[in-house]
């Protein structure tokens, strides 16, 4: 079981070590990404603006604490008013497989001295049980195919990979699909 808390500056401190790790700067960028993520939430998040076919309507970020107290990972990601494909075609994008949102697109570290512990999973659950984000009907985690673990955590908390083949940048969008009426 994890809480979770909105990450503020205050917490940078806990989360930054975490992107040092190699393994987690090659997927998520390094110590900086959690510093730059305060700054563009400071700066509006481009909260209105179109990212991929998709418009931006709120983002969330959080800090899951385990029962001890401890920082145990970081996660969040914008809501959209939907959720589709979009992808590069020769005369520009293309967007299809469209549907009604609101569609959250999800981030998530754990801390690796706390990796094969079940927190990414916890925080997963965590995040979509939160009430900010009670009107989401679609959540999406993008995975690199190679990213055995993250694969693994995503399919525990109930995702499943939206297409067999990435996407133009090397992702599988891994999506869990909230029932209608539940929560």
């Amino acid at each position: 079981m994890v809480v979770l808390c909105p990450f503020t500056a205050e917490l940078l401190g806990a989360v930054q070590p975490w992107f040092r790790h190699p393994e987690v700067a090659r997927r998520l960028g390094g110590p900086d990404w959690p510093a730059q993520e305060l700054r563009m939430a400071a700066a509006g998040n481009g909260i209105g603006e179109v990212f991929r076919g998709r418009r931006v309507l709120r983002v969330h970020s959080w800090v899951a604490f385990d029962d001890a107290g401890a920082a145990v990972a970081h996660l969040g990601g914008d809501v959209y008013d939907r959720w589709c494909r979009y992808t590069e075609g020769p005369s520009g994008p293309v967007v299809d497989e469209v549907e009604p949102g609101p569609a959250m697109g999800i981030a998530y570290v754990v801390d690796p001295r706390r990796w094969r512990q079940g927190f990414g999973v916890a925080a997963l659950r965590a995040l979509m049980d939160a009430p900010e984000v009670a009107d989401v009907v679609i959540f999406a985690a993008g995975i690199e195919p190679d990213n055995v673990a993250s694969r693994r955590c995503a399919t525990a908390a109930g995702f499943v990979a939206g297409s067999a083949v990435p996407d133009r940048e090397g992702i599988v969008h891994y999506v869990r699909r909230r029932q209608v009426g539940a929560h």
